[in-house]
């Protein structure tokens, strides 16, 4: 990937939806999926392979992935938490499998019901158990936790050097909460790229405290060239109290296309997906762009 070039993993099938009050149809979550690839998205997270009593907005993981084609235009990307997840994706076509990892005991157990080191320890054991897929370690509350507080720096550097020891693709920061500033992301991206090459850095904010954008902007600064956003601005942890949605992909376009960084996402069709998410969910999504449109107007 060119240095001018950042690449959007699109989460707002998954991520997006999974703390909706809304139960959105198979059928519209195809459709969603469809728009955000047309759109320009190339690697999309699609489903989570967790217990539906756990996350019913993804009881139906495995029909996402068989209602979506192989195509060399998409990744489709399959999130799991422990051995049964991940025996369920592997059963499926996605192409790429996100590990998650809490940096924090408390979101650690309030999410997975495992301390930090077991979790960790499941994910060594299940990375090489991945034939030829991509796969992500994703740290979440790498930038505080809901029931911690801050997390220490050294804390995400150990597990990010422990997912490339055992032979993760990639390494996601997640901002869980949306507590980062534009400083923190700058402080831990430096620390963590001693460990892992930033080419091999992804990161995920949160927009919970208004600072989605700037944090996004101090990742591609610090030379991370692959960011996670969501179509709209929706999403939120069930785990995660008062974690309001990821950073908006049209928001996240607009800003990198204004600074002269290529995406390959059509800024207009993504806000048109936006807008038809919205109608599905009965509600006018956070969305800065959504309510503004691009600018200069065509």
């Amino acid at each position: 990937m060119a240095v001018d070039e950042i690449q959007i993993v699109e989460v707002g099938a998954r991520d997006g939806l999974q703390n909706e009050d809304v139960a959105v149809s198979t059928v519209d979550k195809l459709q969603l999926i469809a728009k955000v690839t047309a759109a320009g998205a190339k690697r999309v997270e699609v489903a989570s392979f967790v217990h539906p009593k756990l996350v019913p907005q993804m009881a139906d993981a495995e029909q996402i992935v068989a209602g979506l084609e192989a195509s060399s235009s998409l990744s489709r990307i399959g999130l799991v938490l422990n051995g049964r997840g991940l025996d369920r994706a592997l059963r499926t076509g996605v192409e790429e499998i996100n590990f998650v990892v809490g940096a924090s005991e408390g979101f650690s157990q309030a999410n997975q019901r495992i301390s930090v080191a077991n979790a960790m320890a499941s994910i060594e054991e299940m990375l090489p158990l991945v034939d030829d897929r991509k796969t992500t370690v994703t740290i979440s509350v790498a930038f505080g936790c809901p029931y911690d507080g801050e997390v220490p720096v050294g804390s995400v550097v150990e597990l990010a050097q422990r997912a490339m020891a055992a032979g993760a693709d990639e390494v996601a920061l997640g901002d869980t909460i949306g507590v980062a500033t534009p400083g923190d992301v700058t402080e831990t991206t430096a620390a963590v790229a001693t460990v892992v090459d930033v080419g091999k850095l992804r990161c995920h904010f949160h927009d919970t405290r208004n600072t989605g954008v700037a944090n996004v902007v101090a990742a591609v600064n610090a030379g991370v060239q692959t960011v996670d956003a969501s179509v709209g601005g929706t999403g939120g942890c069930p785990y995660a109290p008062n974690a309001t949605g990821n950073v908006a992909t049209e928001d996240v376009v607009y800003t990198l296309h204004r600074m002269g960084y290529k995406t390959g996402i059509d800024l207009d069709a993504m806000i048109a997906a936006g807008h038809w998410l919205g109608e599905k969910l009965g509600r006018t999504l956070p969305s800065a762009l959504g309510r503004a449109g691009g600018w200069p107007s065509a």
